[in-house]
């Protein structure tokens, strides 16, 4: 396989890179940049691109690991409403609101039969975990299916990262789940002619894919910008007369967190790369988010003991990246949960 990049989306990684690069405002600079809204279709002034070319500004956001709303807004939100939303909610929705997503319940981050119902009168009741704020929330609900949901509405309180609905009003993600889906799931047939109910579980799936893809994304992001900083700490650093990188133990250690970091950039670009161009992309987003769960953390650990007591400073960069892998681990729902989802994957399978 050709994992390279075409011309736009070389450009659109340097873009990324050089926006980002010393930015005191990189959500601003993003969006004045046009990087927020690639995959926003062209009738509403977006790009009209796909979850690859997303990703590849989530994987720079990764890389300076700077605090802005990338997965539920950009992995997530905008990805989710340009191939599933109704033109009337794209029309509403991609044009200026911040999106989030809430996925994860007590207990399970990636429910495949999520417990939030969703009643007969429109109305939705349940608990969702892990949510940050925005003007809008995509939520799963029982059918399975994806609602939206507006903060404000009644019956809807978001509280330390934990949205409690009751008898909330809600609106179903691509208007009342009839018809095939709209933008690249449409153009890539995967619910042409179906009914309702079908189209939303798409839907669901379709969702969780994208959860997948975009914190695999700033993950391997934040793992390699977390090599970088460690490389060019012992190349400068010196011990004895002579760089850290001279010494055989710590070669060995920075081999390993390469490693680690390669690694992981190749599952995520298969994965990225099926999902892009329509193709199963399961196996490979449940590998990469494995990897991403169990390698990162030591792989991140053995940067922060290479640092020494620089890697102790709550003010270095280095903590940023810690800090982003270990929320974005918490998202996957951990090593465990993800070795036991991948081996239900392959056992199913064979």
């Amino acid at each position: 396989m050709d994992f390279r990049l075409d011309e736009t989306q070389d450009a659109i990684a340097r873009l990324a890179a050089e926006v980002l690069a010393g930015s005191d405002k990189p959500w601003a600079d993003l969006g004045q940049a046009g990087l927020l809204t690639l995959a926003v279709p062209e009738r509403l002034g977006g790009a009209g691109l796909g979850v690859l070319e997303t990703a590849l500004v989530l994987t720079e956001i990764g890389r300076r690991a700077v605090d802005v709303p990338a997965l539920g807004h950009l992995a997530l939100g905008v990805p989710a409403v340009a191939r599933w939303g109704a033109p009337a909610q794209q029309d509403d929705l991609l044009t200026g609101r911040t999106l989030g997503a809430a996925i994860a319940e007590p207990g399970d981050p990636l429910p495949a039969a999520p417990r939030t119902t969703l009643g007969p009168d429109g109305t939705v009741t349940g608990v969702k975990t892990g949510v940050t704020a925005a003007d809008r929330l995509l939520v799963t609900v029982a059918g399975p299916a994806v609602v939206i949901v507006d903060p404000a509405a009644p019956g809807v309180t978001l509280t330390g990262g934990i949205l409690y609905l009751h008898d909330a009003p809600v609106q179903l993600l691509g208007g009342d789940g009839s018809g095939p889906p709209r933008g690249e799931a449409a153009e890539r047939g995967g619910a042409r002619e179906r009914g309702g109910a079908v189209a939303s579980a798409d839907c669901h799936a379709d969702l969780h894919r994208l959860a997948l893809a975009g914190a695999c994304a700033l993950g391997d992001g934040a793992l390699a910008g977390a090599l970088t900083l460690t490389a060019e700490h012992v190349r400068t650093r010196e011990q004895f007369g002579r760089p850290l990188a001279t010494f055989q133990a710590v070669a060995q250690q920075i081999a390993d967190v390469y490693v680690a970091s390669r690694t992981l950039h190749l599952a995520v670009t298969s994965a990225l790369w099926r999902l892009g161009t329509g193709r199963d992309a399961g196996d490979d987003l449940d590998i990469a988010a494995q990897w991403l769960t169990a390698e990162a953390p030591q792989a991140a650990r053995t940067c922060h003991h290479l640092h020494g007591g620089l890697g102790l400073s709550a003010d270095y960069p280095l903590h940023r990246h810690t800090a982003l892998i270990r929320d974005l681990i918490r998202f996957l729902g951990g090593g465990e949960h993800r070795l036991t989802v991948l081996g239900e994957r392959v056992c199913s399978s064979s």
